[in-house]
């Protein structure tokens, strides 16, 4: 999926080939730049996108194919939920610990465990024999997925050092998460209309071994950081507060904002938020010391992740139901529908990661988030029942905006973490944008089921993401920098 000129030039002309970029600024023993830093080439970006991949298509690919697998295992309803959401609460709940793990005992030692029981526990799940296992082992898939994440950006960073090659690794890894979540129920539908429900898990067992492999052969050790304690109460406070944010948050559909287990869910998540700020405040050794937190570079891009999350997501999961329950789009004609967002993920990613070298990071996040405000607004403003030819254009401003933002943001949260922290804060970031995916996803199901019709629904979310995007673009042009930090170290 990679593109060869991407990989051409660090001033946007291609003059510079990416594997001598790679070594750029990084001190050889005479001096001069480090050979095996320019031998890197695009190997570990490889590794770890397509583990990131993996992790993210796992998230919706099962959208389709679930109804098959109830039939198949005689799964209640609840169990269904449980398919489909049990993997999501785990992984979501347990990034902050992948991060930790990772900086404690080495970023690839823990990327490489987590793609051995990603692997191993998707064998699982294909092979199950009831709905109950099949659960079981999308936890532990979805524990995998903790490992993987945060680890995947830290070597990233570790593996390209130069501001170059790291925008445009920084832009292809942001990449592969709109083309996952949106490849998803393409992918699906076609597996499951064709060799059955279990290759959607038996297709990450051939791109887990590679993955592995590649890694490592080609991507170095990283540095341990043994002395850092792990911070327990602090790591249980952080699952806490996602999984029950992430549990309420997926009740909203079928209960509504108001009913007394999802307020309950939301105040209980609140209050294990202020439980890991106060144990952060306090602990020796924090998980993430409470002065990134504060700071303006790292907190604000973790917002400004969270946020283009909502739009996005928020616009393929109703466009998704849309598509399928209103215009009686297959599964497979769905994924088709968004490909224009998807095919724009991949372009923006490779656009921004050369234009950043010359205009700095925040005209890049800030001019994105405007244009997928821009689309938002246009969809919502199509009318009740617009033309799919009408959706395109607003499609494809959302997917070029949001990952044309991703790049600078990225650079901007893992630029302002020392390296002893790299993991921690890749956590922090994957962590919010997960709240932002499943909070967008929540209100669009929300808005659909309360709204009257499918027509008003998608155009109340859409108007709702519109005005997430023009946030994020406000909260960029303060918090993000010109320059992200750590460019040059």
């Amino acid at each position: 999926m990679l593109n060869a000129p991407a990989f051409l030039g660090q001033n946007g002309v291609g003059d510079v080939p990416f594997a001598e970029s790679v070594g750029e600024g990084v001190p050889g023993p005479s001096g001069g730049p480090d050979p095996t830093a320019q031998r890197r080439g695009p190997a570990p970006l490889l590794a770890v996108c397509a583990g990131y991949f993996m992790v993210i298509l796992d998230v919706t690919i099962i959208n389709v194919a679930v109804p098959v697998v109830g039939r198949d295992l005689s799964a209640s309803l609840t169990g269904i939920q449980w398919i489909t959401d049990g993997y999501t609460l785990v992984f979501a709940g347990f990034l902050m610990t992948g991060g930790a793990l990772g900086d404690r005992l080495g970023n690839r030692r823990v990327f490489c465990a987590g793609v051995l029981l990603f692997t191993a526990s998707s064998a699982a799940c294909a092979f199950a024999p009831n709905a109950l296992f099949l659960i079981a082992a999308r936890l532990v898939e979805g524990l995998g997925a903790a490992l993987i994440v945060p680890g995947s950006l830290a070597l990233l960073q570790e593996a390209y050092p130069a501001p170059a090659a790291r925008s445009h690794a920084f832009g292809l890894w942001g990449s592969m998460a709109g083309v996952a979540a949106s490849a998803g129920p393409l992918l699906g539908g076609l597996l499951v209309s064709t060799v059955g429900w279990r290759w959607v898990f038996l297709i990450n067992l051939p791109v887990g071994v590679a993955c592995l492999i590649l890694t490592l052969r080609h991507v170095a050790r990283s540095p341990r950081h043994a002395g850092r304690a792990l911070d327990w109460p602090a790591q249980c406070a952080v699952v806490a507060a996602v999984a029950l944010l992430t549990a309420s948050l997926n009740e909203v559909g079928r209960r509504g904002w108001s009913d007394p287990a999802v307020l309950a869910g939301l105040g209980l998540s609140v209050v294990a938020v202020v439980a890991f700020l106060v144990r952060e405040r306090v602990a020796r050794s924090p998980a993430l010391p409470l002065r990134l937190l504060r700071s303006r570079t790292m907190g604000g891009g973790a917002v400004v992740g969270m946020l283009f999350n909502f739009g996005f997501y928020s616009m393929v999961f109703t466009a998704s139901l849309d598509f399928q329950h209103r215009r009686h789009f297959s599964a497979l004609e769905t994924g088709l529908a968004l490909f224009p967002a998807v095919a724009m993920t991949m372009f923006a990613s490779v656009l921004s990661g050369r234009l950043t070298r010359r205009t700095g990071d925040r005209p890049l996040v800030t001019s994105g988030m405007l244009l997928g405000a821009l689309g938002l607004a246009g969809w919502a403003a199509a009318g009740p029942e617009p033309a799919y030819a009408l959706l395109v254009v607003p499609m494809m401003a959302a997917g070029f905006g949001t990952s044309f933002a991703l790049t600078g943001t990225t650079a901007t949260v893992m630029g302002s973490a020392p390296p002893a922290y790299e993991g921690g804060a890749s956590a922090l970031f994957n962590t919010t944008r997960q709240i932002g995916s499943a909070t967008g996803v929540a209100l669009g199901g929300s808005l659909l089921a309360t709204s009257g019709g499918y027509g008003t629904g998608v155009r109340v979310s859409m108007a709702i993401g519109a005005l997430a995007y023009l946030s994020a673009a406000a909260v960029a042009w303060v918090c993000v920098p010109t320059r992200a930090r750590g460019a040059g170290r």
